[in-house]
């Protein structure tokens, strides 16, 4: 039933290691440490076990008077760290717990006296359900609290799907976190999952259907119609196998030499979270199970989303009227030939019940031979045939406004002080590029009218500036008063501050000329930037003005699309999108939509058996 027996036990930081080990494996090797002026073992106790079916660890210093039935708070600092934990993940699994791991992220809080908990619910590798991740933290927090009293603060810390938890978290229920330490973040997964879902058409464009334009063959020219990096050099794995593919099927693969943050940071994510008929893991259930089931992110949340006649889930992706490379046809880097031609044929994907298994066969698990290697899914496409224009994909609107009452969509409504902290990676091809910080910055201002609760601190590798947001989170939050030194910055890879102030991250997202910091960590765009929808990446589905009233906008200045005009309505019957007027999907009453939070039962703050059982070793 995935459940195991509470328990609990004492390790013990090894000297001149960050290492913990077994108590019971000591000699005369146990670091010490300074507590309050008192020297002290590094011993921690540590309880483990299962809440809400998922795994858990509850750690602190060991006190005096400690035992594992009953611990002794006196050297805890009244300050308690949740972990939460990043990963792409569709549910189906209870996901897995290492104790040395989990203390040895922890090392230098568990140092200074801080308690940790964490679940493997808060990790979402495991799932990206935001209520089952809420409501787990909050009985676990209840655990802790339970054992040691209550924390004077709580501090959420996690990177990429653990940033995202804490900035919905806080958003959701303002009583679980009192400040946040986001790293890597994106402001939330399903909003994500608009571009995210745009990456591998748009890639069969370049390498399939437009494969004799050269433009495409110099990947950087790429950037103009993805908006995210691409670089020329090295050449894909996957390129590889698709040129013995095509040698298989008696075709010569004019393939090039370059990646782009699509194919290093997201292929085999993308069909993992949207096809129903795929998941990685496949090979450790059954045959019949994986019949059974369907495999993606909209089903785990069906609950939300709702399903179809047949019982698959809506997903939420739509590119109805979306104009992909706009900004790149108004700049001049493509022609009104090459645009039209991409939207005529980059198409959509199809509906959920007609998804079929990858045929990407190294992640898939499956025997497709390598004649139908298809690192796009394009098999999953509403493609371009025969002359015609490719259809677009269309979400259900119900389940588009689903994930925005079920609080999975970020709009901006935090109160909790949060330092969103990253490396710069864009020039890595790295999906935790320096925008999605802006994004979520863009979606505060516009729900609050400021982010004075928010700080961008980007860095160059390998410095990291943790220890110092742990120092300005503390003095915030025990005064109550924000520090003066609690403002946006950026540092090399030495540590040294570049630049800080109020407005170093000013850019193109914000209409503003460039600040210190952006110019020397400048934030990319996405596929739906580039094509006019601007950095808050949260329209699902845009109001659509037909093509005449686009023309005579000025849309496409100083291009004359004009002549085009009707090429471009059999392009775009519905009309082509209208981002002033935002996303035609979400409620009009969402911000009185959030739900009442009842207190947690008496009971639950314990463990999934109700009892505190204890193993000495």
């Amino acid at each position: 039933d995935c459940l195991i027996k509470t328990r609990a036990a004492y390790f013990y930081n090894r000297k001149g290691t960050r290492w913990f080990y077994p108590l019971r494996w000591a000699n005369d090797d146990i670091k010490k440490i300074n507590i309050d002026g008192r020297e002290i073992d590094f011993v921690i106790r540590v309880e483990v076990g299962t809440i809400n079916r998922f795994l858990y660890i509850i750690a602190a210093l060991r006190g005096p008077g400690d035992t594992l039935k009953k611990p002794d708070p006196t050297n805890w600092n009244r300050r308690l760290v949740y972990q939460f934990r990043g990963g792409v993940g569709i549910g189906k699994r209870q996901g897995k717990l290492n104790i040395g791991k989990s203390l040895n992220r922890k090392y230098n809080e568990l140092a200074r006296g801080f308690g940790l908990a964490y679940s493997t619910a808060n990790e979402t590798s495991n799932h990206y359900n935001i209520w089952l991740a809420e409501d787990t933290a909050l009985r676990v927090k209840r655990q802790f609290e339970a054992l040691y009293g209550k924390a004077k603060y709580t501090i959420g810390f996690g990177g990429s799907g653990g940033a995202i938890q804490q900035y919905l978290i806080a958003q959701n229920n303002p009583t679980l976190l009192d400040a946040a330490i986001a790293l890597y973040s994106f402001p939330d997964m399903v909003t994500q999952s608009i571009y995210v879902l745009d990456c591998e058409p748009l890639e069969y464009f370049f390498d399939v259907t437009d494969a004799d334009n050269e433009k495409w063959r110099q990947w950087e020219n790429r950037q103009w119609i993805l908006g995210l990096t691409a670089r020329s050099g090295k050449p894909d794995p996957v390129s590889q196998l698709y040129s013995v593919s095509s040698l298989l099927n008696g075709r010569i693969a004019l393939w090039s030499k370059g990646k782009t943050e699509c194919t290093a940071s997201w292929r085999g994510l993308v069909p993992l979270i949207h096809n129903p008929r795929y998941a990685h893991f496949m090979n450790r259930v059954t045959p019949e199970v994986a019949r059974q089931v369907d495999w993606s992110h909209w089903d785990d949340l069906k609950y939300f989303y709702g399903t179809d006649s047949d019982g698959f889930a809506l997903p939420t992706w739509d590119n109805v009227g979306v104009q992909y490379g706009l900004q790149a046809l108004t700049q001049g880097n493509i022609s009104v030939k090459e645009f039209l031609t991409l939207n005529a044929t980059v198409g959509g994907w199809t509906d959920q019940r007609q998804m079929r298994q990858e045929r990407y066969w190294k992640l898939a698990g499956n025997k497709t031979p390598l004649r139908k290697f298809s690192p796009w899914s394009q098999h999953n496409f509403l493609k371009f045939d025969d002359g015609q224009i490719a259809p677009r994909g269309k979400a259900d609107t119900g389940a588009i406004r689903a994930a925005y009452r079920s609080g999975h969509v970020f709009v901006g409504e935090i109160d909790i002080p949060v330092i969103d902290i990253r490396h710069y990676l864009d020039n890595k091809l790295d999906m935790h590029h320096a925008s999605a910080s802006l994004s979520a910055r863009y979606r505060m201002d516009k729900a609050r009218g400021h982010h004075d609760n928010q700080l961008v601190w980007i860095s160059a590798q390998p410095y990291s500036p943790i220890k110092s947001a742990y120092q300005v989170l503390e003095d915030w939050l025990s005064t109550g008063i924000k520090p003066d030194r609690a403002t946006d910055a950026c540092f090399d890879k030495d540590g040294n501050v570049l630049a800080s102030g109020d407005h170093v991250w000013d850019g193109w997202w914000n209409g503003k000329p460039d600040g210190p910091c952006q110019k020397i960590y400048p934030a990319n765009g996405t596929p739906r930037s580039v094509s006019g929808a601007g950095i808050g990446g949260d329209i699902y589905q845009c109001h659509l003005q037909s093509v005449e009233q686009a023309l005579a906008s000025n849309v496409y200045d100083p291009i004359n699309m004009r002549p085009h005009a009707e090429q471009m309505q059999r392009i775009f019957p519905d009309g082509v999108c209208d981002y002033s007027l935002g996303d035609r999907a979400r409620p009009d009453d969402l911000l009185t939509l959030a739900p009442t939070k009842k207190a947690p039962g008496k009971n639950q703050g314990l463990n999934s058996h109700g009892d505190t059982s204890a193993e000495e070793n």
